[in-house]
Formats: structure tokens, C-alpha cells, sequence
């Protein structure tokens, strides 16, 4: 085996510039103009999603509550040892 043989080239990558930026804005125009017509969504939807993302945040929130009054008496403990 040749030292070719053993070390393979690597393939090279080329970039083409098709003329678009980054971020592609091509669909900003529909949705600005079905913006302005208001939501397809009726309440019903509109308020099964809130109560959707409200239970599913309940929890954590819970757990972030609890956090703060044990840091909370944990500090005013402290504070009482310390007079």
C-alpha cells in the first residue's frame, strides 16, 4: 500500500451564493396580511391552548414556589441565630 492509499482525500465543500440572506423573509408579506384580518381560531381553541399551556406550567411552578419560601425560612432562620 501506498501512502496515497492509506490517507484519503478529504471531500471538498463548496458553498454556492444563491443571493438570500441568512434569515429567508420571503413569507413576511402573507403573514403580515393575514395579521391584519384577525385569527381563523375561534374562542373555543383560543381557550383550550391557554388552559393547555396553564397546566402544563403548573407544576414547575409549584416546585419553583416551594423552592422560595425554604430559601426563604432557611434565610430567617439565619437571620434569628444571628440576634
Amino acid at each position: 500500500m501506498s501512502k496515497k492509499e492509506k490517507k484519503q482525500k478529504k471531500e471538498k465543500i463548496r458553498y454556492i451564493d444563491d443571493g438570500r440572506t441568512i434569515s429567508d423573509m420571503s413569507g413576511v408579506h402573507d403573514r403580515l396580511r393575514w395579521a391584519k384580518h384577525g385569527t381563523t381560531s375561534g374562542f373555543g381553541e383560543i381557550w383550550k391552548t391557554y388552559w393547555n399551556a396553564v397546566r402544563m406550567m403548573f407544576l414547575p411552578m409549584l416546585v419553583v414556589i416551594g423552592f422560595i419560601i425554604v430559601i426563604y425560612l432557611i434565610l430567617t432562620i439565619v437571620f434569628w441565630l444571628m440576634i
